[in-house]
């Protein structure tokens, strides 16, 4: 196929978008990238209509403005595969909304396909093959190559065809509704905004003692900087398990260094004395002013209540099977966890569980309460 247009000024896009006002369905995707620079941003935008496809650019200035009203506007259904991320960095970067969306991968999900990715639904039902190096390319870069502006067209020049056979098939399962009811649910997925500690967000800190938690914050406040600094991802600086070993270790020398895991001699030559300093400045920490990790009310273990979860995870089991879908795709662990834990008795009650969809109350209620009081 020939190469899709790259539109890079504002006044190209609003031409466009006034083309997408027209259109009944639009795929639509975009590149960032995270893998290679501190801020991540979005690099690239993809949409394909049922006639052609068309890349626009702003990292060379194009403003997205005047696609707000088409990507809002719910009478245009927009297909994504696997939206969650872009609709969070289309609405941080830009205050775009989408509404309208129709995801295949979640469609693939809920058809029980045991691969969802992309690249393995284009495989399995175009024999459409992706080249799987631009997956992690640098989309910052510029000017892009011929390869990677055909890999971003073929992520959604497909994507109407393979709505039509996905709906067919959602529709004889009776399953449409379902993720009709995911669809609308993930259209108001958002970043969420950090406060507080960094410690608070990385895994493993509530296991720390306050004394090794002023390391580890001393640590990931370094690194912060270090990435910004370099202008990279923070794993790309030192990888977590790493500042976790060394808070525990609270290394005061070169040798404790070198029993870190994931330290290698170029590491240690780049970043030794710095980190030794953040664990020193943390040593010296008086105990009045060591962090300490928030608690919530600890939940009384319930013996009654662990047995309910046991049986409702048995009876998920079974009917994942009957419907030939992932058990977590089904009803996952932490509604499993509130149901045997607030015990509904009654249809009624199943309107209490704040995690329980409309879809699951309708074709999962029945199984749930005589699963529950038996």
């Amino acid at each position: 196929m020939s190469l899709p247009p790259i539109l890079t000024g504002t006044a190209q896009v609003a031409e466009f978008a006034a083309q997408l006002q027209e259109e009944a369905v639009i795929a639509v995707d975009l590149e960032a990238d995270s893998m290679h620079n501190f801020q991540e941003k979005v690099c690239l935008l993809q949409f394909s209509t049922l006639k052609s496809t068309v890349l626009i650019d702003p990292l060379a200035g194009a403003e997205l403005a005047p696609l707000k009203p088409v990507l809002a506007d719910p009478a245009i259904r927009k297909i994504f595969h696997a939206a969650d991320y872009d609709i969070r960095c289309l609405a941080r970067d830009f205050s775009i909304e989408i509404n309208g969306l129709f995801d295949t991968m979640i469609s693939a999900q809920f058809l029980g396909e045991e691969k969802f990715g992309l690249a393995d639904i284009l495989r399995k039902y175009f024999a459409v093959e992706l080249d799987k190096q631009y997956q992690r390319a640098d989309w910052s870069k510029r000017p892009l190559s011929e390869g990677m502006i055909r890999y971003a067209a073929e992520d959604t020049c497909h994507l109407h065809r393979l709505v039509e056979i996905f709906e067919e098939k959602l529709t004889a399962k009776g399953r449409l509704a379902w993720v009709q009811e995911e669809f609308a649910l993930l259209e108001k997925a958002r970043f969420a905004v950090h406060q507080g500690p960094l410690f608070l967000r990385f895994k493993g800190a509530g296991m720390l003692e306050p004394r090794q938690l002023a390391i580890l914050e001393n640590l990931l406040q370094w690194r912060e900087i270090e990435a910004q600094r370099r202008d990279c991802p923070l794993y790309k600086v030192l990888g977590n398990k790493s500042l976790l070993a060394l808070a525990r270790l609270k290394p005061q020398g070169r040798k404790d260094l070198e029993q870190v895991e994931g330290l290698s001699p170029r590491l240690l030559e780049r970043y030794g004395g710095k980190l030794l300093h953040q664990v020193s400045l943390a040593l010296d920490l008086p105990e009045t002013a060591l962090p300490a990790y928030p608690r919530g009310e600890r939940r009384k273990k319930d013996p009654e209540a662990e047995k309910r979860l046991n049986r409702l995870k048995d009876w998920r089991k079974k009917v994942a099977a009957q419907l030939e879908l992932d058990p977590g795709v089904l009803i996952n662990n932490a509604l499993l966890e509130e149901l045997a834990r607030k015990q509904p008795r009654a249809e009624q009650d199943l309107a209490g569980i704040e995690l329980l969809k409309n879809w699951q109350r309708q074709v999962l209620g029945e199984g749930i309460l005589r699963t529950l009081n038996r």
